[in-house]
């Protein structure tokens, strides 16, 4: 894939506000990483008002994170939303297959057709149905492991799948990409996989959602590598993973960005 500069900078000339249903843990680490990257996030997640925001923003994203009841109705008022409006929306689901509370939750909200599921291998592997060894919301499958799962949720769904880990697969059930860029330090703070699913979202206003998906993983994930040289751990990472963020151009992800066709 040729030219992920051109996603990232028309991302920045629109500045998309990205409606994020997310969790409590996942809310400031998700909005300043939104901000950083160029986007302008907006927490709006009760049911009395989330149908109607998903028609304004440019983009919706829903993190199962920690569901109750009342955000559930938020989640599909909010989802039901943007379809009716025509807006793109990225299902992020959570420990999907750790109780049937979830995995229900995740059944409805899928049928509500997202344009983008971006998840770990485990909760790829539940969506789709297969079996799948999580441990909470971590993945103990291998992104390899939910390749072939993925293609046929994808082409189920008509939805852009991401498997996310060491080496991330992308794939629209006809096409499949790799995305070699990250770091082993991004693991280790908490929210930044909730904070990816947003900044898919923001490349995905707009633009289409195979090519957009890639590069805003390139993006993160290079990120990622360019903080960690000079984080000392975890602490310090956060801080200049923001900083890399801001800080990255157009021609540094053209450089940088680690994608090959699958």
């Amino acid at each position: 894939m040729d030219r992920c500069g051109a996603y990232l900078d028309t991302m920045r000339s629109t500045a998309p506000l990205v409606q994020c249903i997310t969790n409590f843990v996942a809310m400031n680490v998700m909005a300043n990483v939104l901000l950083a990257a160029g986007a302008s996030p907006a927490m709006v997640h009760d049911a009395e008002e989330s149908g109607e925001f998903a028609a304004i923003a440019q983009v919706l994203t829903i993190n199962l994170g920690t569901p109750s009841p009342r955000w559930v109705e938020g989640m599909e008022a909010a989802a039901r939303g943007a379809v009716a409006a025509g807006r793109p929306w990225v299902l992020d689901p959570v420990a999907v297959g750790a109780t049937a509370f979830r995995r229900g939750l995740g059944a409805r909200l899928l049928a509500l057709k997202p344009t983008i599921i971006r998840g770990n291998a485990s909760e790829i592997l539940a969506l789709a149905g297969a079996e799948a060894r999580g441990k909470g919301a971590d993945s103990a499958d291998t992104v390899a492991a939910a390749e072939a799962a993925a293609q046929r949720l994808a082409e189920g769904s008509g939805a852009v799948v991401a498997v996310t880990g060491p080496v991330d697969f992308v794939t629209d059930g006809r096409r499949g990409i790799r995305c070699g860029n990250g770091h082993a330090l991004m693991p280790k703070v908490t929210a930044l996989g909730c904070s990816l699913t947003g900044i898919v979202g923001a490349f995905a206003a707009g633009q289409p959602a195979f090519e957009a998906t890639a590069a805003g993983l390139a993006f993160f994930g290079l990120a990622g590598e360019e903080a960690a040289r000079r984080a000392a751990g975890p602490g310090s990472f956060q801080v200049a993973f923001l900083d890399a963020l801001h800080a990255m151009t157009p021609d540094d992800l053209d450089r940088g960005a680690k994608l090959e066709a699958a």
